[in-house]
């Protein structure tokens, strides 16, 4: 089995290098690729002084673009599980084996690493209104694809090689996570959670604050709810 780990990373200089040590700590035999989305800090120079494996966008392209850069990469070089890790040290690596056993086992196409199934594995739990919407987006979720994802915005997660084959052809750009995840369930792909602990960003600010969250949150809710109304009018033409 062949997996990558990919690393979206945008103005991340206080913590890639860090992040990508623990990764070779853990194991030098992990594939990894940092996609780099148009940083305007020290980032590009950090990887490549450190021979770091990387891929530079020459504009921002958001978490959407970036990734999906990372999943063309993983399929132009036949990987057979990619797994999106954040490049700010909040994702912690030693999990790597409890997040791709079930695609291992044949029992998932998609895993995802929620600190809400177990509470006690994480003592990192974010914010109160962060935890608001993610429990928000799960019932949305629920109410269109009738599975509950308790973590929805997770961006600690591992895909198969057909996933792959999917995300590499088309990925969503907007909200990347969420939609991503209702559109490989209403395909019928096989989607479990499986319990992770998270850490705190280590250095650099979050671009997420309370009134973005906020509006972040109505806008997806909405993107969802559309995009399934217009699946049922297809459905009944």
């Amino acid at each position: 089995m062949k997996v990558l780990l990919i690393i979206p990373a945008y103005n991340e200089e206080e913590n890639i290098l860090n992040t990508c040590q623990k990764i070779q700590e853990f194991s030098e035999e992990i594939d990894f690729i940092v996609i780099n989305d148009g940083s305007k800090d020290n980032t590009e120079k950090i990887l490549q002084e450190n021979h770091l494996n990387h891929i530079n966008l020459v504009e921002n392209l958001g978490i959407g673009g970036a990734v999906q850069t990372g999943y063309k990469y993983a399929f132009a070089k036949d990987y057979d599980i990619a797994i999106q890790f954040d490049g700010d040290g909040q994702h912690d690596i030693h999990y790597l084996p409890n997040i791709c056993e079930p695609i291992l086992q044949g029992k998932a196409n998609m895993v995802i690493g929620t600190r809400y199934l177990d509470k006690d594995s994480s003592e990192f739990q974010s914010t109160f209104m962060r935890r608001l919407g993610s429990n928000i987006l799960s019932f949305v979720i629920k109410l269109c694809t009738k599975k509950k994802i308790t973590d929805p915005t997770s961006g600690f997660r591992a895909v198969d090689k057909k996933l792959i084959e999917e995300f590499a052809k088309e990925y969503p750009t907007e909200y990347p996570e969420p939609e991503s995840t209702v559109c490989m369930l209403r395909k019928g792909y096989r989607i479990v959670e499986v319990p992770v602990s998270m850490n705190e960003r280590q250095g650099g600010t979050s671009s997420i604050r309370f009134w973005t969250s906020a509006d972040y949150m109505i806008k997806v809710v909405l993107a969802i709810m559309i995009d399934s109304i217009k699946k049922e009018k297809r459905k009944e033409k």
